[in-house]
């Protein structure tokens, strides 16, 4: 069995059995037909992950590998908000008729902030910081933004990462306002992880531990019986995770630098709708 698919399990079961309901609630999301999405949710899940022994790919179901790392360049290395640049339709819900959502997620992290050394972005501060200050505890993003928080179609869910160098390891931790286990779990738990892969190969480190923190950790209502099915099925170990070895510049990786060798993961095919 995956170690992911044993976290996701786990987590799982616990919502389950020792969350909390909110169906009392006048909750925000709603599903496509105008009811309310309500959810089961356990507060303060923290789930950590060796990633230099063994990629975090789940396999009672498939994650979309691909897809999951397109749309990580396209908030970290495209820094965009527009869906226009996106390979996918996950955003698609958000977006407004030109394709924008706002000052979200790679809009953040595009913008020039001012530091003694000079100007850097987000991202390039990081790239800079595990260059020449390797035992800084400062290094982290942060995508909210509370100034523009009314500009954005969508907080944040994933909205901080904080890189910590230990020895030769590249460590992170992922903060994580609101999961929703079943759509989105593992698809963020595999591209941190490749985000912390590419950190560590362009600044001649080695990978260390990704450490998932989330907030609000819920199973909604309708997605119950899809996750049912899925921990009937039967796990698979995990595959390896290949990076192309000779990208030294963040900015030279593609979808394509990435694959997975021995996926065989559930390919059970199924209809999970949305709550917005």
């Amino acid at each position: 069995m995956s170690y992911a698919d044993e976290v996701f399990k786990k987590n799982c079961i616990d919502i389950l059995a020792q969350g909390v309901s909110d169906e009392e609630l006048d909750v925000r999301p709603v599903w496509n037909d105008g009811t309310k999405a309500h959810t089961r949710k356990k507060f303060a899940i923290v789930n950590r992950y060796d990633l230099s022994k063994e990629f975090p790919i789940m396999t009672i179901r498939k994650t979309a590998f691909k897809s999951c790392i397109d749309e990580l360049l396209w908030i970290w290395q495209k820094k965009s908000n527009n869906v226009n640049e996106l390979n996918s339709h996950v955003w698609d819900a958000w977006a407004d008729k030109n394709g924008s959502i706002g000052k979200a997620y790679g809009y953040q992290l595009g913008i020039k902030h001012k530091y003694k050394e000079g100007e850097f972005d987000q991202v390039d501060r990081v790239l800079y910081d595990l260059k020449y200050n390797k035992g800084s505890r400062r290094i982290l993003t942060n995508l909210y933004n509370h100034q523009d928080l009314h500009e954005m179609n969508l907080y944040p869910c994933a909205y901080s990462v904080t890189f910590n160098v230990t020895g030769n390891k590249l460590n992170a931790i992922l903060n994580q306002r609101s999961q929703d286990m079943v759509t989105a779990n593992n698809w963020n738990v595999c591209q941190y992880a490749v985000l912390v892969h590419m950190f560590a190969q362009v600044s001649g480190l080695e990978v260390g531990e990704l450490v998932h923190v989330i907030a609000d950790a819920h199973i909604y209502d309708r997605h119950l019986p899809i996750l049912e099915d899925m921990m009937r099925q039967k796990p698979a170990p995990a595959p390896k995770f290949l990076i192309d070895k000779n990208i030294t510049n963040f900015y030279d990786f593609t979808v394509n630098s990435f694959r997975l060798e021995g996926y065989s993961p559930n390919e059970k095919k199924y209809t999970i709708e949305v709550a917005k």
